[in-house]
C-alpha cells in the first residue's frame, strides 16, 4: 500500500520522467478507472481522499495565479500595441520637416496638445520607473518583440488554464469513486454484519 500511496503523493507533489506533464511542466492527475489500484480496504480511503484533495489545491492555487498572469497580460498588451502603432507613426513621419500636432494625455481627465517635431529617437517606460532612450528602428524591434512574447504567454496561460480545468475535473471524479467505493463497502459490512448476527440468533435457538 505505501507504493500506491507515493504513485498519489508523486502526481500531486512533484513531476518527474514518470509522471506525464504537459509542455509547461504541469503534472497530469492521475485517472482512476479502478479504484482498488488505489484503496485495498477502508482504511486507505481517508488519506487517498485527502491526498487528491491536496492535489486539487495545487491545481487551484496554479489556476488562480494563471487568471492573475492573464488578467495582467491583457492589460498589457494593448499598452504595448497602441506604443508600437505611435513609433511606427513617427518612423513614417521623421523625414518631414513639418511637426506633428497631438495631444497627450496628462491624466484620466486632462490633456494638453503639443507639436512634435521629426525624430529618429524615442524614450520608453520600461518599468520599475526606468525609462530609455531608443533610436526608433531599435524601438520598433525592442516593442514588437515584447507584444510577440506576451501574444506567446497569453497563449500559453489560456492552454495552461484548461489543461488545469481538466486536471481539477478528472480529480473531483477521483474523489467521487473512491467515496462511493467507501459507501459500498460499508454496506457489504453492514450486511456481512446482519448475516453474522442471525446465524448467531439461529444458532442460539437451536441450542
Amino acid at each position: 500500500m505505501a507504493t500506491k500511496g507515493k504513485e498519489v503523493e508523486t502526481a500531486a507533489g512533484r513531476s518527474d520522467a514518470a509522471t506525464p506533464a504537459n509542455p509547461r511542466g504541469i503534472p497530469q492527475a492521475p485517472f482512476v478507472d479502478k479504484v482498488e489500484d488505489y484503496v485495498t480496504s477502508r482504511a486507505d480511503v481517508e488519506p487517498t481522499l485527502r491526498r487528491f484533495q491536496e492535489l486539487i489545491a495545487k491545481y487551484q492555487f496554479m489556476e488562480q495565479n494563471l487568471q492573475r498572469r492573464v488578467v495582467g497580460l491583457k492589460d498589457k498588451m494593448p499598452d504595448i500595441q497602441k506604443t508600437l502603432d505611435t513609433v511606427r507613426f513617427l518612423q513614417l513621419r521623421k523625414d518631414e520637416e513639418d511637426p506633428i500636432e497631438t495631444t497627450f494625455e496628462l491624466n484620466e481627465t486632462l490633456h494638453a496638445k503639443a507639436k512634435i517635431p521629426p525624430t529618429d529617437e524615442v524614450y520608453i517606460w520600461l518599468g520599475a520607473n526606468v525609462m530609455l532612450s531608443y533610436p526608433i528602428e531599435e524601438a520598433e524591434q525592442l516593442l514588437d518583440s515584447k507584444l510577440k512574447a506576451a501574444t506567446q504567454s497569453l497563449q500559453n496561460c489560456e492552454e495552461d488554464l484548461d489543461f488545469l480545468r481538466e486536471q481539477i475535473t478528472t480529480m473531483e471524479v477521483a474523489v467521487a469513486r473512491v467515496y462511493n467505493w467507501d459507501v459500498v463497502q460499508k454496506r457489504k459490512e453492514k450486511e456481512e454484519e446482519e448475516k453474522t448476527k442471525g446465524k448467531k440468533s439461529e444458532t442460539a435457538e437451536d441450542g
